[in-house]
């Protein structure tokens, strides 16, 4: 099992995720980080949806369209070229995998804004396996 299929699992994901999970943690660093993408969602008025992944409690969902109507089409169409695929199938991997990738991220209820997602995830993975 590859790193980032490791990465994918602690995530939820599944073996052969991997590549999309790493598509999508770089994707989000280019679109400003996680505390960009939040703001979107706040000023698309999703804040206590966006919140809902910060904080403990349970993670509230987000629709494909929201996240298309929250971030724009040209971000969508970002990820979508990434991943070769179509924008529809890129605004639903988000609306799904988002949510968990913010939750996995803000342990302490608080998004640091200058993350290196990749690297974050990479630690959280070590965090998991030499603890």
């Amino acid at each position: 099992m590859s790193l980032f299929d490791q990465v994918a699992g602690m995530f939820g994901g599944q073996q052969g995720q991997a590549g999309t999970y790493q598509a999508i943690l770089s994707w989000i660093n280019e679109q400003g980080g996680i505390a960009a993408l939040l703001e979107k969602f706040q000023q698309g008025g999703l804040g206590a949806v966006a919140e809902s992944w910060i904080s403990t409690g349970n993670n509230q969902p987000v629709s494909p369209d929201q996240v298309t109507d929250a971030l724009g089409s040209p971000a969508v169409a970002d990820l979508a070229a990434k991943l070769g695929i179509d924008p529809q199938n890129a605004s639903a991997l988000i609306a799904e995998h988002l949510p968990k990738v913010v939750d996995t991220l803000s342990p302490e209820g608080q998004v640091n804004d200058q993350q290196d997602l990749l690297s974050e995830g990479l630690n959280l993975l070590k965090g998991k396996l030499f603890s």
